[in-house]
């Protein structure tokens, strides 16, 4: 049964997710009383979300997704972060959104998007377990009782951090895109906060410095995004 609900949430994900995403931007009750912490908490958060998907893609790659949106795999990838953890760029994406839910201080969000997203993410890797195990079979199983599923197996992450084989190219060309969105969320949803409570100016944490930290995304946005259609960067 989960196998086939992920199945169906990894084809109809591009659709799917964004209505729980729109949840960011719904008035809700405030999930912290001051909303500058929450910001504070939540950027931390999806940063770090974001760091642990910048390692594993700067170190090695899955094809995300899939073969016409459906789960598929041409090799066992077992090296980099996913030598310590079988789904480092879910663990990731769900701290980028965990984070985006507690800086917008939204006590919606946090209730309702994130446990729907956890069972999705949940879903998905079972689906991508049940391929996996019927197209790789012992290797696969051997990979399962090696590395965890979820929490990170710390002995040796030293040495894949200080690989020398980490590529830059491949980490912008594939993930400008979704650190431009989340990022730009982020600040829009602060910048709500802000709006709703009336207070621009009571903090040094302005509205005029969002608005930058906006403008400075976009710009990155659109650099990368030229370099990669003029080829100057390749994944």
């Amino acid at each position: 049964m989960m196998v086939r609900i992920g199945n169906f949430l990894f084809h109809y994900r591009n659709g799917l997710f964004p209505i729980a995403y729109g949840l960011l931007f719904v008035n809700s009750a405030p999930l912290l009383q001051d909303f500058h912490f929450a910001f504070i908490v939540g950027f931390v958060t999806a940063i770090a979300g974001q760091l642990l998907r910048a390692i594993t893609i700067g170190h090695d790659y899955i094809i995300r997704g899939g073969l016409q949106r459906q789960v598929y795999a041409e090799q066992l990838v077992q090296g980099g972060m996913f030598a310590h953890c079988r789904n480092p760029l879910y663990v990731g994406n769900f701290m980028v959104l965990l984070g985006l839910g507690v800086a917008a201080n939204s006590r919606i969000f946090v209730g309702i998007a994130v446990p729907f997203f956890f069972f999705a993410y949940w879903a998905i890797i079972l689906a991508e377990e049940d391929y996996l195990r019927g197209k790789f079979g012992p290797e696969f199983d051997a990979y399962c009782a090696r590395v965890n599923r979820i929490v990170p197996r710390f002995s040796g992450i030293g040495r894949t951090l200080a690989s020398g084989s980490f590529n830059w190219q491949r980490l912008i060309t594939k993930e400008y895109g979704s650190a431009y969105i989340w990022i730009v969320a982020i600040m829009l949803v602060t910048l709500k906060n802000y709006w709703v409570a009336d207070v621009q100016h009571a903090h040094p944490l302005s509205d005029f410095w969002l608005w930058i930290g906006i403008i400075v995304a976009t710009v990155c946005y659109v650099t990368a995004r030229i370099m990669k259609k003029t080829g100057k960067l390749r994944a």
